[in-house]
């Protein structure tokens, strides 16, 4: 079983949708204290203390079921300017003034820990591309309080969804979550332990 380092409903929903087997503990790191130039470099750093702070807090009584710990984080890329959740109403505004009619890459660090291997880290990019939106939409969406709750003030399966004109890249990914990255590190992970397991 999978267990997923993130208090993120929308990752949850993500593992629930695709029928993979989880269950939930958030890490307590403080992002705050995590600082890179390169949002690729800072979202990765950022995924591997979170799974590594869950991982380190594993029961071997209690997580018998346990087989591989995951951690997330998320940013926007945008104009050279790293976009999180913002910090109100305000702040959401004047980003998609800047950000209506553009592109922004999403970044999503990945890092999945399984006991006895080496991490398996990844950064994955989605190019977004912004509709070119009015005044007024851009503030009904912000009124709905959705941007707040996200990385790059937007959902892209909310009402989000209505002011992205396209993606080029993993559509999960934007989410919080690269479910194909995912699959793949999961087989990886299990190949390797078979691997090992053939050695001994």
């Amino acid at each position: 079983m999978l267990l997923l380092a993130s208090a993120s409903p929308a990752r949850r929903r993500l593992l629930e949708q695709a029928g993979v087997p989880h269950r939930v503990r958030v890490s307590g790191v403080d992002e705050a204290q995590i600082h890179h130039p390169d949002p690729a470099e800072l979202v990765t750093l950022l995924a591997q203390a979170k799974a590594t702070a869950v991982a380190l807090e594993l029961d071997p009584a209690r997580d018998a079921e346990i087989t591989a710990v995951l951690g997330c984080d998320s940013v926007l890329s945008f104009e050279g300017q790293v976009f999180g959740k913002p910090s109100g109403p305000e702040e959401a505004i004047q980003r998609w003034q800047r950000m209506a009619g553009g592109r922004g890459s999403l970044l999503t660090g990945h890092c999945l820990i399984r006991r006895g291997q080496s991490d398996l880290l990844a950064c994955v990019e989605t190019v977004v591309r912004f509709a070119p939106l009015h005044q007024a939409e851009i503030e009904a969406y912000v009124a709905s309080g959705e941007p707040l709750q996200c990385a790059g003030g937007f959902a892209l399966e909310g009402r989000g969804g209505l002011c992205i004109d396209g993606l080029d890249g993993c559509y999960s990914n934007v989410i919080g979550l690269s479910l194909p990255w995912l699959r793949q590190a999961l087989t990886a992970a299990e190949l390797s332990e078979g691997d090992e397991a053939g050695l001994t």
